[in-house]
């Protein structure tokens, strides 16, 4: 019969019990890790198959090259915006326009089956976009305010807005688990003044991402090179070349910085850094959904202050 010593027993299993407790530490600490460094989810909501593009295509670059997992949509097919096409051949034709986006920014885009110039706050097409941002499970939202010159642009911002409280119901959409959190919804920014005028009280140096985002607007050649200057009056501007397109995209696209989003890149950059900005992004935080600190806002939008 073996003999046991019980002192040496009694070690082995309290050598064996910190050894268990150790790994369970380890693995503890690696999922708190893995947490942290969940990639950020960000969706941007736009009318158009170029919206998006233009009003946050340098931030979403910005987001790709950190890691962050970024969605475009838009709410309509664009299948109106032309002068000489229009219905399915130009909706296929814009769907492909963002599919080619999508390859030079590094972003999925999305684009829902709504005619374009008819667009409407229904519920079907509010259930639409529920089901887009929990499937996304967005920490971000972001889209146009309701107050813009385009219909479809203020219906998608009402949209947003009727769906930033419903993301987070059970019963709504049931088919599409809901979200365990609410995103932080934002709005992209314009310059119209009535009944209030667009707060950035975020803005974004997108200087050193200026020419991938022109890059993705120029993948969008059926607007940016026919429909927009056709419709606006400039169709004989449009260079032939594609260098000289690409320049005269980026000086015709590029954007200016106003005096409120200047002020609101020195907050978040200082005055030196502020004044070397030439090209800029800003957002608005909408009064729906979470409402963020400015430490939440800066681990939201990483790239403020770099």
């Amino acid at each position: 019969m073996p003999i046991f010593n019980l002192e040496i027993l009694t070690t082995e299993i309290l050598i064996m019990k910190s050894s268990f407790i150790a790994i369970l530490f380890c693995l503890f600490a690696v999922s708190i890790v893995e947490a942290q460094e969940r990639p950020l989810k960000i969706i941007m909501i736009g009318a158009h198959p170029d919206d998006c593009d233009i009003k946050s295509g340098g931030t979403a670059s910005l987001f790709v090259e950190m890691g962050h997992q970024v969605k475009f949509v838009s709410v309509t097919n664009g299948d109106a915006g032309h002068m000489e096409e229009g219905g399915g051949m130009l909706a296929k034709r814009r769907i492909a326009e963002t599919q080619e986006v999508a390859k030079r920014l590094g972003v999925t885009y999305d684009v829902l089956d709504n005619h374009d110039g008819e667009l409407l706050p229904t519920l079907e097409i509010r259930l639409q976009l529920i089901r887009k941002i929990r499937e996304w499970d967005a920490d971000v939202v972001i889209a146009p305010r309701p107050n813009d010159y385009h219909p479809d642009h203020r219906y998608t911002g009402v949209l947003v807005q009727d769906a930033a409280y419903m993301v987070g119901v059970p019963n709504v959409a049931a088919d599409t688990p809901p979200l365990n959190k609410n995103p932080v919804f934002l709005y992209f920014q314009d310059h119209f003044q009535k009944p209030n005028p667009f707060e950035p009280h975020i803005a974004i140096d997108i200087t050193p991402v200026i020419d991938k985002k022109i890059h993705g607007l120029d993948a969008h050649e059926s607007q940016f090179y026919e429909w927009l200057p056709w419709i606006g009056g400039y169709a004989d501007e449009v260079p032939e070349g594609k260098e000289e397109r690409i320049a005269w995209l980026k000086e015709k696209r590029g954007g200016r910085i106003n005096a409120s989003v200047r002020e609101s890149l020195v907050k978040w950059y200082g005055a030196n850094k502020a004044a070397q900005v030439k090209y800029a992004e800003a957002f608005e935080v909408c009064e729906y959904g979470t409402q963020p600190s400015e430490e939440e806002l800066k681990r939201l939008f990483p790239m403020l202050g770099k």
